[in-house]
This record gives structure tokens, C-alpha cells and sequence, in this order.
């Protein structure tokens, strides 16, 4: 192996373990608090169980391939392997993008005062979330059927032409009307979920901005204890909103460069891989921040190390 696929090799094995043990202890969390302590489950908890998940199959589908290439292994995947592993991978991430948009969403209606058009919807948002997450999966499983017939695996490793290639796959044509259909559909589904993403988060920075001036005259410590939580955990679903379309940008752009450039560059296949599994590594630390959980395993850990840290001896 050359030096630079050593280091891309090194890097991408330390996303998938870290993305995935990050994912993992997080979803473990949000499941004990909904299993075992109840009193503190809240609403929407289910809602980042969905996404750690998605985050963890995203990374996985995604990064194997592109492992197993760096390393040079050939053939990893014939044709039903291709069709399985980017179609999971496909499907896991419109998963990523319809929670994170659902996340938003939620937290906007959340936060929205009691007099603003959208205060009604707060009583039914514990009767949308289940059904907004199971047709997440039917509307993204349907729409990547497509991938099934028109991914095969790679042939010919010097491939000519505007073609989608990953690792070890590549599509038929891009000519044909199923395909420009398929696209146009790809492009409707993540454009009217970016566009809910960002227009919830725009609304939650003006109510922010609104309760930041109101909060100079409210002196209260209870009120002003209980808007501090609220705004935390907005916060933090801001982050992880910009953390996502910071992400996917980039790597649409990588990826359209790639695909229609006339000759195609294993290492800006290689790129795009890496980018694509960026946002589901770096999400659940954005979203550890507001954890009860893990601030107290965190503040034990600290404590631990000052008890049993060596202390200089007094002259």
C-alpha cells in the first residue's frame, strides 16, 4: 500500500469505529432511559434512537466497501452484493436526512410560544412522530428501488463517461428515463427535506433571538431555569442541523465533480465516501452535549480522576 492509502485506510477505519461506538452508546442510552427509567424518557427521545440507528447502518454500508478497496481487495462485491450494500446504504441515509429534518421540525413546534400559529400542533406531536417514522422507511424504501436495476458490479476499474462509480459498483447509463426519473425524484425528496430542515432551524434562531431580548427583563429563577433546558436542546438540534447540511453540500458537490468528470478518480470516489459518512460520525457527539446521562458520567469520570490523581506532598 502507498503512503496516502495507508492514511485513508487509517482514517476511515477510524471513523467507522468511532462513528459507530459513538452511535451505539448513545442509542444504548436513549434505550435505557426509555426501558428502564421512564420518568425520564421524553418525546423526543424516540426521535434520536431513530437517527443514532440510521447514523450507525449509514456508516456501515457506506465505509465497508470503501475499506475493503483502500486495502485492495477485489471482487468484495458481485452484483447482489452492489445492489444490496448501496441500496441499504442509499436508504439508510434518506433515513438520516428525513429524522434530522423531523428533528427540527419537532423542536420548532416545541419551542414556538403559546399565541403562534403553530402552538396546536405541540398536543399532536406524540401521535405524528411513530407514523412520520415509519413512512420515512416505505417512502425512502420505494424510492431507491431503482438502484436494484440499474447498479452492477464494476468491470472495468478505468471507467469513461458520466457514470456513477463507488468502490466496487457502477451504474449501467444515466441516458435512459427511469434513470433521469429516478434522479428527479432523489432530488424533489432531499431538497423538500433540506428545505423543512432549514426553515425550521431559521424559525428557531428568531425565536432564540426573541427570548434572548425578553429574558433581560424576566428575572425569575425558575422560568429562567426552565427556558435555559429548553434553549440548550435547541441548541444543540441547531448544531446538528448546520453539522448536516455543512456535510451534505460538500459531499454533493465532490460527487457531482465525480460524476461528470471524464475520467474517474479512485481517490475522489474515496472522497466522497469519506464525506458521506461524516455527518452520522460527528452527530452523536453534537447531541451527547444534552444528555443528562452522559453530563453525569462525564462529571463522575472527572471526579474520579481528581480523587485518585497523585497530589504533590506539603514541605
Amino acid at each position: 500500500m502507498f503512503p496516502g492509502d495507508t492514511i485513508y485506510s487509517f482514517v476511515l477505519i477510524c471513523q467507522v469505529c468511532i462513528g459507530v461506538m459513538a452511535n451505539s452508546l448513545l442509542f444504548l442510552i436513549y434505550a435505557y432511559t426509555f426501558l428502564i427509567q421512564p420518568h425520564l424518557r421524553k418525546l423526543i427521545d424516540s426521535i434520536f434512537m431513530h437517527l443514532t440507528m440510521a447514523n450507525i447502518l449509514t456508516i456501515m454500508f457506506q465505509s465497508i466497501p470503501h475499506i475493503m478497496s483502500s486495502f485492495r481487495v477485489k471482487d468484495f462485491l458481485d452484483n447482489i452484493g452492489c445492489q444490496t450494500f448501496l441500496y441499504l446504504y442509499r436508504v439508510t441515509r434518506g433515513l438520516s436526512i428525513c429524522t434530522t429534518s423531523l428533528l427540527s421540525v419537532f423542536q420548532a413546534i416545541t419551542v414556538s410560544p403559546s399565541h403562534s400559529k403553530w402552538a396546536w400542533l405541540k398536543s399532536q406531536l406524540s401521535k405524528w412522530i411513530l407514523p412520520s417514522l415509519l413512512s420515512f422507511w416505505v417512502i425512502n424504501m420505494l424510492i431507491y428501488t431503482s438502484i436494484i436495476v440499474t447498479v452492477r458490479a464494476r468491470s472495468n476499474y478505468t471507467i469513461v463517461g458520466t457514470k456513477f462509480v463507488h468502490a466496487y459498483c457502477q451504474t449501467k447509463t444515466f441516458h435512459d428515463r427511469i434513470t433521469g426519473l429516478f434522479e428527479s425524484v432523489i432530488v424533489i425528496h432531499d431538497v423538500l427535506f433540506m428545505l423543512l430542515m432549514i426553515g425550521s432551524s431559521l424559525y428557531m434562531v428568531f425565536i432564540l433571538y426573541r427570548h434572548r431580548r425578553r429574558a433581560r427583563h424576566i428575572h425569575s429563577l425558575t422560568h429562567s431555569s426552565e427556558s435555559s433546558a429548553e434553549n440548550k436542546a435547541t441548541r444543540t438540534i441547531l448544531s446538528t442541523v448546520l453539522c448536516f447540511v455543512l456535510f451534505y453540500v460538500a459531499n454533493n458537490f465532490v460527487t457531482f465533480y465525480a460524476l461528470y468528470s471524464h475520467e474517474k478518480n479512485a481517490r475522489l470516489v474515496g472522497i466522497t465516501g469519506l464525506l458521506s459518512s461524516c455527518y452520522p460520525a460527528f452527530c452523536p457527539f453534537l447531541l451527547m452535549k444534552n444528555n443528562k446521562i452522559i453530563s453525569k458520567m462525564t462529571s463522575s469520570i472527572a471526579m474520579m480522576q481528581i480523587t485518585f490523581s497523585p497530589r504533590p506532598f506539603g514541605g
